[in-house]
């Protein structure tokens, strides 16, 4: 059994192969040739945290997964993962456990990387401003794919925190200097928001973090964080406004999502306003954006077939490499 630390992964993985990872894995959704039974979910309510199973099953890959992952928020203020995890890399010929992976870091770059892949296939093409709204610990894959997806000249940052925002923007500034944008902290939403052609909310908000009547005509919004009934990040507003709507996945996301099953109860969007899976669209069996007019909302909770996919992709490239420690 191969073990796959961070720093294993980021030897041989990096943000653009997640992207590709993603698609993959989308397309893989949508032609029903993953098993991935919808996760379960254990609620933790002493400490505000759930935890999380996410088993996979690709008969065609002959590779099975499970993603333990542990969503506890008040990490954040101890200065630990706020949804530590690992990977289970299973081999489907034998049943055999062949990598456990750094599921923190793999939930982290594919989680990004959806982003990444809506920007890739929706966004428009001359897209140069981008808006990230939370800085947690999902933040920083998710700001790198944005920048990897398009050019872009600048990166607002907003969290409710500015010291920690400043914090963050500095730190990814650092980081992330190869791809020549400017990451800012600002002191509000809607300082991020408007004018911004890239909106990634990524916060475990039970109501809305931005105004969707600022959100400006040809803009690409992706939605992160509501992985539960009662979250609530994307404004309704912006979902009247969108020309189409798609997701990871619609059983998921309705199994889940508050940002799109609120607005449902209320009658603000009916399933009619639904465009449909992301998959769908990278197989070209349905229209992606038509103009640079129309505002586009993408809406991701997650699969696992994500994380099967990132996760075998990411052990075949480090056995080649000789990354990682074997344990017997």
């Amino acid at each position: 059994m191969l073990l796959l630390s961070r720093e294993d992964i980021k030897k041989v993985f990096t943000i653009k192969d997640a992207i590709e990872a993603d698609k993959k894995a989308f397309q893989l959704v949508v032609e029903g040739k993953c098993d991935a039974p919808l996760r379960t979910n254990i609620q933790a309510p002493k400490h505000d945290g759930c935890f999380l199973f996410m088993p996979a099953y690709v008969e065609e890959m002959d590779t099975a997964s499970l993603k333990i992952i542990n969503i506890f928020p008040h990490n954040i203020d101890n200065g630990i993962p706020s949804s530590p995890a690992q990977v289970l890399l299973i081999d489907g010929n034998t049943g055999i456990v062949t990598a456990v992976l750094d599921g923190t870091y793999v939930t982290q770059l594919r989680t990004g990387a959806a982003s990444g892949a809506a920007f890739d296939v929706l966004a428009r093409k001359d897209a140069r401003i981008g808006a990230l709204i939370g800085t947690g610990g999902q933040a920083a894959t998710q700001l790198e794919a944005m920048m990897a997806a398009r050019n872009l000249e600048e990166v607002r940052v907003y969290d409710m925190n500015y010291e920690r925002t400043q914090d963050f923007a500095a730190r990814m500034q650092e980081e992330l200097k190869d791809y020549g944008t400017k990451i800012v902290a600002v002191r509000s939403s809607d300082e991020a928001v408007e004018g911004a052609d890239l909106l990634i909310t990524v916060t475990p908000s039970s109501k809305p973090v931005f105004d969707g009547t600022k959100v400006k005509a040809g803009a690409t919004v992706s939605c992160v964080g509501a992985y539960q009934h009662h979250m609530q990040e994307m404004d309704p507003r912006i979902l009247t406004r969108a020309s189409k709507i798609y997701f990871d996945s619609e059983e998921a996301v309705l199994s889940e999502s508050g940002d799109i099953l609120i607005p449902l109860e209320e009658g603000i969007i009916t399933k009619d306003d639904f465009t449909g899976d992301l998959g769908d669209v990278i197989r070209g069996k349905i229209t992606g954006r038509e103009n640079d007019e129309e505002i586009i909302v993408f809406e991701t909770v997650g699969v696992a077939t994500q994380d099967l996919v990132a996760a075998k992709e990411i052990y075949e490239k480090a056995v080649a490499a000789g990354v990682g420690t074997n344990w017997n």
